[in-house]
C-alpha cells in the first residue's frame, strides 16, 4: 500500500455508515415501501457517487435531514428530482 493515501476519520465514517445501510439492505428487502432513504439506498436508486450525492446535497438539489451521523432524504423529494431532470425524446 502506498503510504501517501491516507484515510481519514470522516472516510471511516462514511465506510462505516455504507456497511450497515448495505447490511440493512440485505436482511430488509422494505426499501420499495419506505418513506425515508438511507445515502446508500439512495445512491442505488440514481446509480450515482458517494461524490455525486454530496454535490446534490451541496447544491439545494435534494434535500436531507441529519440525525446523528446518518442522513435521510424523503422517497418523494427523489422522484421528483428524477421527474425534475426528466428529458423529452
Amino acid at each position: 500500500m502506498d503510504k501517501n493515501n491516507l484515510v481519514t476519520l470522516q472516510d471511516l465514517h462514511n465506510m462505516k455508515d455504507e456497511i450497515i445501510s448495505k447490511l440493512e439492505a440485505m436482511t430488509c428487502n422494505t426499501t420499495t415501501n419506505k418513506e425515508w432513504l438511507r445515502s446508500v439506498e439512495v445512491m442505488e436508486m440514481l446509480s450515482v457517487s458517494t461524490g455525486t450525492l454530496q454535490n446534490f446535497r451541496i447544491n439545494d438539489d435534494i434535500p436531507f435531514t441529519k440525525i446523528g451521523g446518518t442522513l435521510y432524504y424523503e422517497r418523494k423529494a427523489i422522484i421528483k428530482l428524477l421527474n425534475d431532470n426528466k428529458k423529452a425524446a
